[in-house]
């Protein structure tokens, strides 16, 4: 691309991230297509930069921003998380967050609405990171024959997984659900729910691509990886409004936050009129293609930093 860039996140690994990568989170596929070297956040590199990236972490945000700016020319945050999780920190963190934010020359977001809510808060430029695949690790997988559902969280306030369970037992079949950080004690004893186990990004795309539907009713808006990765396999995904891979990917399933009426009659329409089930499938598809393939990360990114 024309750019050095350097991420610096709480990561304790260096260097570039090879596309073979079993565990391509949505971060290290950024790395990966911007071809950047990454450093811990407390570290400094030994060479110069035309940009860094800092994802400032969730839980032990405070760095010196100033020492970065001795070898990267400009300094941008990537948003990790909602843009609401600083106000629960402590005053005097709230505080710091808010002023390094001021030292950045700009910054990266999520979503188009969060892209509003960091302009008023800091009055500093933003601009959107789509979210990203890199599928080189999951291209060509067999045809699976689906009919299970997915829900896309554990049952926490974070993830809102009793909605989207209660949701996808309009599917009547099997229930599948992921194990995060977040999963909670007694998720297991829940009748009809089967829980995979820890595994990598890749082995969970190829357990996605076992199911025929996906529900992701999280109120905690941020990469949107759910809804890509159902879309990649052209699995129809009901979710919330607010959330960019949503709403571009899954325009007939994206319902207004809380409104779990509507989410179970898409899912009964979903499993009772195939012809709307194989329209969502073709839509996403064809979405996918549009909005989030590599490429058009490449075309989106050039036109955020003004990269001819």
């Amino acid at each position: 691309m024309g750019l050095r860039v350097a991420f610096f996140t709480e990561g304790n690994y260096s260097g570039k991230v090879d596309r073979s990568h079993p565990n391509m989170r949505t971060e290290l596929a950024w790395m990966c297509a911007l071809d950047a070297d990454h450093y811990n956040i407390n570290s400094t590199p030994t060479q110069q930069y035309d940009l860094g990236i800092v994802i400032i972490p969730k839980k032990n945000p405070e760095f010196d921003p100033n020492r970065l700016r001795l070898t990267c020319k400009q300094l941008a945050s990537m948003q990790e998380g909602p843009h609401w999780y600083f106000q629960d920190y402590p005053l005097d963190k709230q505080i710091w967050f808010y002023n390094t934010l001021q030292d950045m020359d700009f910054l990266f977001v999520h979503n188009e609405i969060d892209k509003r809510y960091f302009e008023g808060l800091t009055g500093k430029e933003c601009k959107v990171m789509p979210s990203l695949m890199i599928e080189d690790t999951v291209k060509d997988l067999p045809e699976e024959s689906r009919n299970s559902a997915m829900i896309g969280g554990n049952f926490c306030h974070w993830y809102g997984g009793f909605d989207s369970y209660i949701v996808a037992q309009e599917f009547d079949t099997n229930i599948f659900i992921p194990s995060m950080g977040r999963k909670i004690e007694g998720e297991e004893q829940l009748p009809g729910l089967n829980h995979l186990p820890y595994m990598s990004w890749t082995q969970w795309i190829r357990e996605l691509n076992k199911c025929k539907y996906g529900v992701h009713l999280m109120r905690t808006h941020a990469a949107g990886t759910f809804a890509l990765n159902c879309s990649y396999l052209g699995i129809p995904c009901i979710g919330y409004e607010g959330l960019d891979t949503q709403m571009k990917l899954h325009p007939d399933l994206t319902i207004a936050i809380g409104d779990i009426t509507k989410a179970k009659q898409l899912a009964q329409k979903l499993r009772k009129d195939e012809d709307f089930y194989l329209y969502c499938v073709e839509v996403t598809k064809k979405s996918y293609k549009e909005y989030y393939n590599e490429d058009k990360f490449y075309t989106a990114i050039k036109k955020q930093l003004k990269i001819s």
